[in-house]
């Protein structure tokens, strides 16, 4: 055992803290967040930390945990790769289970600070050292390095804990009191039990909760796991993954680094946010974000967790069953995620529109209705646009629809009649419209002075809502001379678009991939439907016609 009048000393390879020192930790928040952990082993209520940036640059890590005797800080603190957790750390009355496994991450503040100073107190007995990294470079292969000891066990009535403060900062810019507290809750999973507070200079402290990583996000669905997941498994651990998750109405910015589902156990990062699955190309991926709770990982025999805590071994037998599993959950979320955004993006819609959507479709005919659907749920339910936008085009179909005529020849474009003419004579309206269809098709393509061969990527970059290269509002203004508004002009050029994809996914496509005979039989495309659709031709034909090229 140590005595009491022994030197501080660490034992240490120098190449090991230049390489899991500086190099693994180069940014403030992950460093903070190791000797936050620390505080959180040491059984603190609160850590707080302090930005100085007046006059030289500086950071202080405070906690009121149990502190350090002189035999800690020789034994556990100053002793690299000790292993927390068999350390015997949990004997602390009221004591949590330890965040801390490898005894590397006190190496972490080298990476921002060449000066350390160590303030702690334990039972009324203060010690203050400090560390300097030129001296540890400095320090030859197999020997000891010895802190400067500033305070040897002095008397003291100050209560408990460890203040840290890191000295000679490389870092050139002001320190952000706000910013690095969002970056800790990323980190961190803070309760009533442990509170961390972050201060600059003489600014209020700013408090880190657990809502703040997701402030700006508009939340549309909410997961609780595992109570709101119906998910069929036979993962042994599955009642004990648990958390959170959202999902948003606008994709998540990849800037934040918040897409993706982060791990925790025992209240910190474990794994940098992920999907979990080979396959990430679906746009639900885009949306979701979330954290869930694997604290029964700290338990097993095999250490599992990264050194830098960013990513779990996945490689081990245990951990490739949980990565199975939440595959499984991501799937699962997918699917429930685009039932309840659909129900939730129809209730939205049914309110701009002011009727309700399924009321609409039912005063149509049986045959025109299946048409106006399949061009609602493209325009609406699996496109990608920005739901106002979505919205404005079925506000525009909306007017056009009840005042539908009858598809009588004479009311057809003479573009429509001209490409249709014989097949219309005939009876056959489905190749009717195949024709029309067609002709509409390379109208846009030569009027544009375009090339693209698949047809909806063609009306996407013809009528986009921004820079057209047709531009069918051009023109136009009020007979007392004034302008439309800027949203009137951009709905019908957003509808130009949505109803030109509409027509060909909706129409085109379904007869030119199936046996008209079984799409007429069925009724899932009557004949009646390709009139509509020649009709609606005759409108975009007719937009065509008066557009106006941009570029």
């Amino acid at each position: 055992m140590p005595q009491e009048n022994e030197p501080l000393k660490m034992s240490f390879d120098p190449n090991t803290i230049e390489h899991l020192g500086v190099r693994m930790y180069s940014t403030i928040p992950p460093v903070l967040a190791e000797l936050i952990a620390n505080s959180y082993d040491a059984n603190a209520k609160e850590v707080h930390i302090q930005l100085n940036d007046t006059d030289s640059k500086e950071i202080i890590v405070s906690d009121n945990g149990h502190g350090m005797s002189k035999e800690d800080i020789n034994g556990k603190f100053l002793r690299i790769g000790r292993n927390r957790r068999d350390g015997g750390d949990t004997a602390e009355e009221g004591s949590r289970k330890p965040i801390g496994k490898k005894g590397l991450g006190k190496l972490s503040f080298f990476g921002i600070a060449d000066e350390i100073e160590v303030v702690t107190v334990r039972n009324n007995l203060k010690n203050v050292f400090l560390m300097k990294w030129d001296d540890i470079k400095n320090t030859e292969d197999g020997k000891n390095y010895e802190p400067t000891v500033i305070v040897d066990n002095e008397s003291t009535e100050e209560e408990n804990g460890t203040s840290i403060v890191l000295k000679n900062i490389r870092r050139t810019s002001d320190f952000v009191a706000q910013d690095l507290a969002v970056s800790l809750s990323k980190v961190f999973v803070v309760d009533k039990t442990f509170g961390i507070f972050v201060r600059r200079n003489e600014e209020d402290p700013v408090q880190v909760d657990n809502k703040m990583k997701y402030d700006g996000l508009n939340v549309e669905v909410e997961w609780n796991v595992p109570s709101d997941v119906s998910l069929e498994s036979e993962y042994p651990n599955k009642g004990d993954v648990t958390g959170h998750l959202i999902s948003t109405e606008k994709p998540i910015s990849p800037q934040t680094n918040m897409r993706g589902i982060t791990l925790f156990s025992r209240n910190k990062m474990v794994n940098l946010p992920e999907y979990f699955s080979d396959s990430t190309s679906s746009h639900f991926y885009s949306y979701l974000t979330g954290e869930l709770h694997v604290d029964f990982i700290d338990e097993l025999d095999e250490d599992v967790i990264g050194t830098d805590r960013q990513s779990l071994n996945w490689g081990q037998p245990e951990m490739t069953e949980l990565r199975d599993y939440l595959r499984s959950l991501m799937n699962w979320l997918e699917r429930d995620w685009r039932t309840k955004r659909e129900t939730k993006r129809q209730e939205k819609l049914d309110k701009q529109l002011g009727i309700k959507t399924d009321e609409w479709f039912g005063t149509m005919p049986d045959d025109i209705r299946a048409q106006a659907e399949t061009i609602v749920k493209a325009i609406v339910k699996d496109s990608e646009l920005p739901e106002e936008i979505g919205s404005a085009a079925v506000k525009s179909f909306h007017a056009l629809v009840p005042e539908y005529p009858k598809y009588y020849w004479r009311h057809l474009h003479d573009e429509v009649k001209d490409a249709s003419s014989e097949y219309y004579q005939s009876g056959d309206y489905y190749h009717a419209f195949i024709e029309a269809s067609k002709r509409y098709v390379n109208a846009v393509r030569a009027k544009a002075v375009r090339t693209t061969r698949d047809e909806r990527a063609l009306m996407q970059e013809v009528f986009p809502e921004a820079s057209p290269i047709l531009s069918v509002t051009e023109g136009y203004l009020k007979p007392d001379g004034n302008e439309f508004t800027a949203d009137t002009l951009k709905n019908i050029r957003v509808a130009q678009q949505m109803f030109s994809e509409g027509v060909i996914c909706g129409g085109r496509h379904p007869i030119s991939h199936e046996e008209i005979v079984d799409l007429r039989e069925s009724e899932l495309f009557t004949e009646k439907d390709c009139l509509d659709a020649l009709s609606l031709l005759s409108h975009l034909f007719w937009r065509l016609e008066h557009s106006t090229k941009m570029r």
